[in-house]
């Protein structure tokens, strides 16, 4: 992996728990809209969007069962943050939504949240 990997829960999604309903995950929702506010900056990461069940596939296989929450940055390879929630097989991440909007400033000079 070259770049850092931002995966989202594809919006408009169903939980059994709450029948007849249909979800959106605000965490998401909040990275999808500074994507969007900064599409130049948005094009140096990867991001993948995922539907909702578990397992999440594309998550498992880069940092196994227990790392599928999302939002969440992969840092890519060899790369780490302070910001870094956690690593699997060498391979950092982050599963925090204030620390990935940290680590999308510093990392790829998105401009910072208002305090």
């Amino acid at each position: 992996m070259q770049r850092d990997r931002l995966y989202l829960l594809r919006p408009g999604f169903e939980d059994p728990a709450y029948p007849g309903r249909t979800f959106y995950c605000w965490h998401c929702a909040l990275m999808e809209g500074v994507l969007a506010s900064f599409p130049e900056l948005a094009s140096r990461l990867v991001v993948e969007r995922i539907a909702w069940p578990r397992p999440r596939r594309p998550v498992v296989e880069l940092l196994g069962e227990e790392n599928q929450s999302l939002p969440l940055l992969v840092l890519a390879d060899g790369e780490t943050s302070p910001h870094q929630t956690g690593t699997h097989e060498g391979r950092a991440f982050i599963a925090d939504k204030d620390k990935i909007l940290a680590a999308l400033s510093e990392r790829h000079g998105f401009p910072d949240p208002h305090p």
